[in-house]
């Protein structure tokens, strides 16, 4: 995505199946300006790419109404204050048109109120306040009383539907098996009643949906539902003046079943759409923060960078910050998947919606609104979940011609049954003995009729639609919950493909710090002698190695004392005086210079130094002491997470700009058998180039800080942090945790994923292969056909949900 192009994923109602996405795709495409339209049935979203010098979200938002569907907006309502005539309406609500996402804005003067529709992660509060105060008014925040969750909603309303539906039908459907053993008076006239709420009433949004589609020469899924139920309908009807069967009946169950099966699928998709749900309820609601000393509790919307927050054990620290005062555990579970609390001191970082355990905290905000930490998260959720994986082109693209093609399937078969009249009844005399739906019977035409309904009914494009979608809805909500952000489906696929993973040395398999490993103490001297007068020294040292030391001297509880006639030698070491005593720590040079002799330590010297470790010698008082070994050390599961990488199947390899030794004693410990050491950064994008012509597919893990050419090379780059150090946005894959355990859940999840979207394409496939055929010729009731299609989309979408259960997480981590 180039500079001057935005992202925006509108939320699109009104679409059934993968020809609703077509339609969508189709009337956005006629606008100038977009680089990418992605369309994703299961999440009912269009993700855009556009340039926003040449077209603006309302006209996204035009461009999906004249196709036939409607964008589910955001709206808020707030008081606006210093409005004193009409001159000031038209001001305030120009200001909010000008926000970026704001689709209208309506001001009313008498009840000083501002009503804005606009697209969430767009726009919010903090934009329409920041307008408005431009402007030169001013703003009333207000509580916004608990909102009814969207899905809800529509949960609620689905139900509605079908159970209006099925009372009727069921009604309807017992007189049927009534009127085969006793002759009911009146009965087409009551079936007609019956079947009138059924077919028009609650299945009124259906046929509306393919009006519009119809006037717009494009079919779906509702002009099948609506073909299958309106002229059986009134077919039936028509039994009042000409005898013949009733077909009401039938519309009944067709109507019945389609809603039964939305209601279901629509509560199953609300149940893979819970990751974004719970990021979205994760966030503050307000936040206490301390003005000239006294505090006050403001809306989450109204703090500012600077601003001074206070946070009291059990609460949510309310966005991005810097601990300037006090230390915590802090529970950081919702962003690293880490359950163990995470402590914090004064100088750390901390993330929007983690919770303070224990101390009183002073933080400083850092980061508010669309740029924090948990923003950026549901953004790249959100953006993955708009994406498409390759394999799901290839079946939208089937997808569109599906339903035009059922219709045509539809039509030869009536006209089949015409003509070829007794082909197909000796089927069915042949399907009637074990077929009790089967009525040989009836006419050629009834049957006919019954036959193309039948194929209009059970074919599903929206199984087909929802295979790839809902999986990867629920693949990522499971990733974001256990820290592996996916950017795009690609990188999903991809994943689950990768013969080779590519591991940077520094910060990635190690921690990227020395530590120190090893003490060699002289005859004279304890170890812990030799590192208190060393750590005592390098207290005037600001080079990593020194800090190193002292560091291992506090972690042991050790107290320094202060240093006099501090002095660094160039490329040597340092010297100095600690607690009375002359003290160096250095080199073998630094020694030769000061007249000592460091022959007897010279045979463990080189073996630290084949170990790849920095060996600092430590004279005092003119005799050497010991030596005090340094590495950088291996994160505690580098080790774990290789060996169950490669149990896997995957080969791995490590880059580095280490020397060879150093390189190769790192790649020992870990067990990776490919080592490319003393390659420069700028020299890392053509190895990975070079490694994937020789293997194939290559994932990168690197920290992302000096590592970004070669993480765009690989097919697959993955960037390893740790919370708010972690760069976001330069990755195919960001792994929160800074740990090599999530590489193995990343790459667990994406086959897992992946997994379940080839097994839902093959459902799909096989359904309409085998349900198609059996329908033409005349072996499945519409009615049984309707509740098979119903069946084949649930079984997709609770295919994608069994995806929970997939057991993710490395062995040693899985209880």
């Amino acid at each position: 995505m180039s500079e001057r192009t935005r992202k925006v994923i509108l939320p699109v109602t009104g679409m059934t199946c993968g020809s609703c996405a077509a339609a969508i795709e189709q009337g956005l495409a006629k606008l100038r300006g977009l680089s990418r339209v992605n369309v994703n049935v299961a999440s009912e979203t269009v993700s855009v790419e556009y340039d926003p010098s040449q077209i603006d979200t309302r006209a996204l938002v035009d461009a999906v109404s004249d196709a036939g569907y409607g964008v589910g907006l955001e709206k808020i309502t707030f008081s606006v204050g210093g409005m004193t005539c009409a001159s000031c309406v038209a001001n305030v609500e120009k200001a909010l048109a000008k926000v970026p996402g704001v689709i209208s804005a309506n001001v009313n003067l008498a009840s000083e109120k501002a009503t804005v529709a606009y697209l969430r992660g767009e726009a919010g509060m903090a934009e329409f306040k920041q307008a408005v105060e431009a402007a030169g008014y001013s703003v009333v925040c207000e509580k916004e009383d608990d909102k009814v969750d969207e899905e809800i909603l529509k949960v609620h309303k689905a139900r509605r539907r079908f159970i209006f539906a099925i009372i009727p039908a069921g009604v309807g459907w017992t007189l049927m098996i009534l009127s085969m053993f006793i002759p009911i008076p009146g009965y087409v006239l009551i079936i007609a009643l019956l079947g009138f709420p059924v077919v028009f009433v609650a299945g009124w949004p259906t046929h509306q949906a393919s009006w519009r589609a119809i006037r717009r020469r494009r079919a779906n899924m509702d002009v099948l539902i609506s073909l299958g139920s309106v002229p059986p309908y009134f077919m039936g009807v028509a039994a009042f003046i000409w005898p013949g069967p009733s077909f009401i009946e039938m519309a009944m169950g067709i109507v019945a079943f389609h809603l039964l099966g939305r209601f279901l699928e629509v509560r199953a998709k609300g149940r893979a759409s819970q990751a974004i749900k719970k990021l979205l309820q994760l966030g503050a609601k307000t936040a206490r923060i301390s003005v000239n000393g006294v505090e006050k509790e403001i809306a989450i919307e109204e703090v500012k960078v600077e601003d001074m927050m206070v946070v009291r054990p059990g609460e949510k620290i309310p966005t991005d910050g810097l601990i300037v005062e006090g230390e915590s555990a802090i529970d950081e579970s919702m962003a690293t998947g880490e359950s163990m609390p995470v402590n914090r001191i004064e100088g750390d970082r901390v993330i929007g919606a983690t919770i303070n355990q224990q101390g009183l905290l002073k933080v400083k905000a850092t980061k508010i609104g669309r740029d924090t930490f948990l923003a950026q998260v549901i953004r790249m959720v959100e953006d993955c979940q708009g994406s498409k994986v390759p394999v799901q082109e290839f079946a939208d693209r089937v997808t569109s011609y599906m339903v035009p093609g059922v219709l045509g399937i539809s039509l030869l078969t009536g006209i089949s049954w015409l003509v070829f009249p007794d082909f197909f009844m000796r089927i069915i005399t042949w399907g009637a003995s074990f077929l009790p739906w089967i009525n040989p019977d009836l006419g050629t035409v009834s049957l006919a009729i019954f036959a193309s309904i039948a194929v209009l009914v059970i074919s599903c494009p929206c199984a087909l639609g929802l295979g790839t979608p809902t999986a990867l809805m629920v693949g990522t909500g499971m990733g974001a919950e256990k820290g592996v952000l996916f950017r795009h489906g690609q990188a999903l696929q991809t994943m689950s493909e990768v013969h080779t993973i590519v591991f940077d040395k520094t910060g990635t398999i190690t921690k990227g710090k020395p530590g120190v490993t090893e003490i060699v103490a002289g005859s004279k001297f304890e170890e812990k002698d030799i590192l208190s007068l060393a750590a005592g020294l390098e207290q005037g040292s600001e080079h990593p190695v020194g800090q190193a030391v002292v560091g291992e001297a506090m972690a042991r509880g050790i107290h320094l004392t202060e240093v006099d006639s501090f002095e660094a030698v160039t490329g040597k070491g340092i010297r100095g005086r600690v607690d009375g005593r002359e003290v160096l720590v250095g080199n073998q040079k630094l020694m030769e210079d000061s007249q000592m002799d460091s022959s007897r330590f010279k045979k463990r010297l080189a073996e630290l130094e084949d170990e790849a470790k920095t060996a600092m010698l430590v004279a005092v008082d003119g005799e050497i002491a010991g030596i005090i070994a340094m590495a950088d050390t291996l994160k505690e599961d580098s080790i774990q997470a290789i060996a169950e990488l490669r149990k896997m199947g995957l080969e791995t390899a490590m880059i580095s700009g280490d020397n060879r030794r150093t390189a190769a004693a790192i790649a020992r410990k870990v067990r990776i058998t490919r080592g490319l050491a003393d390659v420069l950064p700028q020299d890392k994008a053509a190895e990975i180039r070079r490694l994937q012509e020789e293997v194939g597919t290559v994932a990168m893990v690197g920290d992302g800080i000096n590592d970004a050419p070669a993480l765009t090379q690989a097919d697959v780059g993955i960037a390893i942090g740790t919370g708010t150090d972690i760069a976001i946005e330069s990755s195919d894959i960001t792994l929160v945790r800074g740990e090599l355990s999530a590489v193995v859940t990343a790459v667990n999840l994406s086959r897992a994923t992946f997994r379940k979207i080839k097994q839902n394409y093959f459902y799909a496939w096989v359904y309409n292969a085998l349900a198609i055929p059996l329908a033409v010729l005349g072996l499945l009731h519409p009615m049984v056909g309707m509740a098979a299609m119903t069946i084949s989309s649930l079984n997709v979408v609770t295919n994608s949900l069994r995806l929970r259960k997939a057991k993710v997480e490395p062995s040693w981590q899985q209880s």
